[in-house]
């Protein structure tokens, strides 16, 4: 996971995409439709998943029973 760091400028960590994820997430959503909406900013579906990963555990988004994802 790229947190900020030596290694890692804040605008390439996780960190620095909560608010595009959670911008998105104006009604429920599947991850999939998500993706593709935010494919030009996160490309890497590997790092859009831990960045959803984060998010769940920061208690900031939640998923349906259908696994549509939503905001707390």
């Amino acid at each position: 996971m790229k947190i900020p760091s030596k290694l890692f400028s804040y605008s390439q960590s996780v960190i620095s995409k909560f608010p595009i994820i959670i911008k998105h997430l104006n009604e429920p959503k599947m991850p999939q439709e998500l993706f593709n909406e935010v494919n030009d900013v996160i490309d890497n579906p590997v790092y859009f998943i831990e960045i959803l990963d984060s998010l769940y555990a920061l208690n900031k988004i939640n998923m349906t029973k259908e696994g549509r994802l939503y905001v707390c």
